[in-house]
């Protein structure tokens, strides 16, 4: 696999210029574009192909949220990574159930960012702590619902708590001494029972259950 492409979209030029001079330190993460709004990332799709946007949220003509529904919807594939000063938790739960595959601020260091961006491209949700935390205290369980969890599996149950803590496949593997494909293959049966196709909206899923 070669460099990670990654595609920095924020409408504050001097943003922008910092992200690309700590990621240029990065010998394996190459920036192959910017944008300054939402509609001129979708346009910048037309000509490259990056494997992340890194995304603002709050941004003239097209905002993030609404960029990230619209990319998601065209280019499924793409990793796009929430990027803002605000942990606002509408916004982190509208850029999940539309395909972000995570939520950082601005304050964090270049090596967390690095580590994120990688992370993104290897499946995982990306929620610090703190928004974890957020997340966790907004969603409840429908009070109605009738919740039915007999389909899964002791494992597989296993796996959703780990899962809606942000695990990765690896530290879920390394936690209930499993190999990776044996994980990957327990996710992916997870997804089909739960009508999800993504990694996001599983954890949104499972902490709207009770998890």
């Amino acid at each position: 696999m070669g460099n990670i492409k990654v595609l920095i979209v924020d409408d504050q030029p001097i943003l922008r210029e910092g992200l690309k001079s700590l990621l240029a330190t990065c010998e394996d993460i190459d920036v192959i574009a910017e944008a300054g709004n939402g509609k001129e990332a979708i346009e910048q799709l037309n000509h490259v192909t990056p494997d992340v946007i890194l995304m603002d949220i709050r941004m003239p003509v097209l905002n993030g949220v609404e960029a990230t529904k619209q990319i998601k919807e065209k280019y499924p594939s793409v990793i796009i990574i929430i990027l803002t000063t605000f942990d606002d938790d509408q916004y982190i739960l509208d850029a999940l159930r539309y395909g972000a595959s995570g939520y950082l601020l601005k304050d964090m260091g270049i090596q967390q960012l690095a580590a994120a961006i990688r992370d993104g491209v290897s499946g995982n949700v990306l929620l610090p702590g703190r928004i974890a935390n957020k997340l966790t205290m907004m969603i409840n369980p429908p009070s109605n619902a009738q919740i039915d969890f007999s389909e899964y599996s002791t494992r597989e149950k296993d796996i959703i708590q780990l899962l809606v803590k942000g695990y990765s496949n690896v530290e879920i593997a390394e936690t209930l001494y499993l190999s990776i494909g044996t994980v990957k293959n327990y996710v992916s049966q997870i997804y089909a029972k739960a009508n999800v196709s993504d990694r996001s909206n599983a954890v949104i899923y499972f902490k709207q259950m009770g998890f």
